[in-house]
């Protein structure tokens, strides 16, 4: 019998908002909120500071002013934060080649094989965790333990600056004393539904018999929960080399209801995959949306495209047009942007058309690399697209398949 797995997640604390703090020692101890400029600008990542007045990640800004009227308001710098991300990147190759990346601030890592070389899952969490500070002055959450659900969970849940390990065989005990708010999925709607039904906790979960359960709310639900509050989790880690897609989510606290916004928080994650195309040399032919409404109902759309691209404007372009075609009866609990049907970039020919609105794809595709090239070099958001740098100060936070953090 093999022995089981050990899996980290790691998770930056209030990525954007400590990067600012680190950079300008002016806002240190002081509630700093990342985004939420302008009449619809949404709030990226809340300093600790600030959250304690209630702010959080994909609220509306002039909520955030209300609730903390002493905060101070910074445009999002996603290139400062993409070269933080880049060096704990680096970090993390040292013990592993098994990453998956979920946002510029959050992966898995699969060190099972890296348990001979560096020590068990404790100690190698804990040395990634002393290199993180020492070369970046950056604090990050690791939770260990032998699946992906249950390693996320744990590194939540003493943030900031946590170390916790879930030792194989106690994931049931571990979440038992839980709110059931910390099962994947379980929004407001759901946790309502449950607690009407008596069920608050995971240990509930757990007490309740997997059929009766998917009685009350519904069969995929129900068998979902359940298998997440028995710690059932099977999914591998995806390092990037053998991803068949690249994909940015992000979960929103509160249901997102306006338009505006969703568009906004698109563009934040279309850039978050452009970059990880063009870090790759990939183009994809394909973009897909994820959208997830409560209580459990989710909902993917998918477009291919006429010229395969690496182009974030044109993943964003085509993401809103099938936003824009879905008929939302509800608000959004979850929004997603993915790319797929990837290729070698230097595979694929770059032919501009007298016919096509835009620009020529093999100018554009030549910008778009120096752009990365000289905001890698210099740290800041040296260059952007026009018009983008208002836009992402709306941005919602760039956090694939995550609550916020």
């Amino acid at each position: 019998m093999s022995s089981p797995r050990t899996i980290l997640h790691a998770d930056m604390d209030a990525f954007y908002a400590a990067v600012e703090q680190r950079d300008h020692p002016e806002y240190r101890g002081r509630p700093l909120i990342v985004g939420g400029i302008g009449k619809r600008g949404v709030v990226s990542t809340a300093s600790y500071e600030a959250r304690r007045f209630g702010v959080h990640s994909a609220q509306p800004g002039a909520i955030a002013q209300q609730l903390c009227p002493g905060g101070i308001f910074v445009q999002p710098r996603m290139s400062a934060y993409v070269e933080a991300s880049r060096q704990i990147r680096a970090i993390f190759e040292r013990f592993t080649p098994q990453i998956e990346p979920l946002s510029l601030d959050e992966a898995f890592l699969d060190v099972t094989g890296s348990r001979l070389l560096f020590g068990d899952g404790r100690e190698i969490a804990r040395t990634i965790r002393e290199r993180v500070f020492e070369e970046t002055e950056l604090t990050i959450s690791i939770g260990v333990a032998s699946s992906k659900y249950v390693a996320k969970v744990a590194s939540d849940l003493e943030k900031p600056n946590a170390l916790v390990v879930v030792e194989p065989g106690t994931e049931r005990a571990f979440l038992r004393p839980l709110s059931v708010s910390r099962l994947w999925g379980a929004g407001k709607r759901m946790q309502e539904l449950l607690d009407g039904h008596g069920i608050r906790t995971i240990g509930d979960v757990q007490d309740i018999g997997r059929a009766t359960l998917e009685a009350l709310i519904g069969a995929h639900a129900g068998q979902h929960f359940w298998s997440l509050a028995h710690g059932e989790d099977v999914r591998d880690v995806v390092a990037d080399r053998d991803a068949k897609s690249i994909s940015h989510e992000t979960t929103f606290e509160d249901d997102l209801d306006d338009p505006e916004a969703a568009r906004a928080v698109l563009l934040s994650l279309a850039e978050g995959v452009g970059r990880r195309l063009r870090a790759h040399g990939l183009v994809a032919t394909t973009v897909r949306l994820k959208l997830r409404y409560p209580p459990f109902e989710t909902l993917t759309r998918q477009q291919r495209l006429d010229v395969p691209s690496d182009d974030d404007r044109v993943l964003h372009r085509v993401g809103v047009q099938l936003l824009d075609a879905v008929d939302r009866g509800s608000g959004i609990r979850l929004i997603g942007i993915g790319a797929s049907g990837l290729r070698p970039a230097s595979g694929v020919a770059r032919q501009g058309s007298l016919f096509r609105e835009g620009p020529d794809p093999r100018k554009a595709g030549a910008a778009l690399r120096a752009m990365d090239a000289i905001n890698e070099r210099f740290g800041s958001d040296s260059i952007t697209h026009a018009g983008t740098k208002l836009t992402r100060s709306e941005d919602g936070a760039e956090r694939s398949r995550r609550r916020p953090h």
